[in-house]
């Protein structure tokens, strides 16, 4: 049972995410670049923790990332590739669910790329990123915290509801045998792009509500002074009474019944 209740979050999300629209405000009026990278285990709440985010602000200025396994053509370009083209331009801020960090995670854990990729790309990494940084884009890298107990307790609902069943994949299923595996990996990975320039912050989501708003908090202190003072848009009365819709061509459907 979560520690906090659904009116209490609610109530503490609420505030959070008027700053979230305010600082939608402040990228697209200074020409920022933001780049969200949410990782962590299976069922962890990167998705939940997007949605959080995502909710009120402009979906044509703040974009979730979510690629599908590589194409063959893909597969044969320079690793980062893929990704790059999903940067933002000025004015955007782009959310990654997973991102280049894949193949130091689960294409490590189950087997699909060999150690010397695993061992060429978290020496690229670091690289990789300064560059993005140094170019001006804001860089922020969260991992997802899961105790095991609460990983199974999620994939047990996500069988029983059929609205969360394609959340579980064959995938999932056998990467469940390997939550040690995962750790390991995300330890080595962790040592070689831990950096000044961008480094990781961890959140424990154990308790997803609680997750998400320690997440969010920490997003909007780590880009202070986001405060852009706006003109209220003036709404004048009409100059008439208001119309109602009219059809000549094609009626709308019936309104739902039970």
């Amino acid at each position: 049972m979560s520690r906090l209740k659904r009116k209490e979050y609610e109530a503490s999300l609420e505030p959070l995410q008027r700053e979230l629209v305010e600082l939608a405000r402040w990228i697209a009026a200074e020409g920022k670049r933001v780049v969200v990278v949410m990782e962590g285990r299976d069922s962890a709440g990167k998705g939940g923790a997007i949605t959080a985010i995502r909710q009120h602000l402009n979906p044509r200025q703040v974009r979730t990332v979510a690629l599908a396994k590589p194409t063959e053509r893909e597969a044969g370009q320079w690793y980062f590739q893929r990704y790059v083209e999903h940067l933002p331009t000025a004015g955007e801020m782009v959310l990654f669910d997973r991102s280049w960090y894949n193949r130091a995670g689960v294409e490590q854990v189950m087997g699909y790329t060999t150690q010397e990729q695993v061992d060429a790309f978290l020496k690229a990494v670091p690289r990789f990123e300064d560059m993005l940084v140094d170019d001006g884009i804001i860089l922020l890298k969260y991992w997802l915290c899961c105790d095991q107990e609460k990983q199974e307790e999620r994939f047990a609902e996500r069988r029983e509801d059929p609205l969360k069943g394609w959340k579980l994949s064959p995938i999932y299923v056998k990467a469940r045998e390997q939550y040690n595996a995962y750790t390991k990996a995300r330890e080595t990975m962790l040592a070689a792009t831990h950096t000044k320039a961008a480094p990781w912050t961890l959140v424990d989501f154990n308790d997803q509500k609680v997750g998400r708003l320690t997440l969010i908090r920490n997003l909007l202190d780590r880009i202070p002074d986001h405060i852009v003072t706006e003109e209220p848009v003036d709404l004048p009365p009409l100059t008439g009474k208001p119309s109602t819709e009219s059809f000549s061509v094609v009626k709308p459907l019936k309104d739902f019944a039970d």
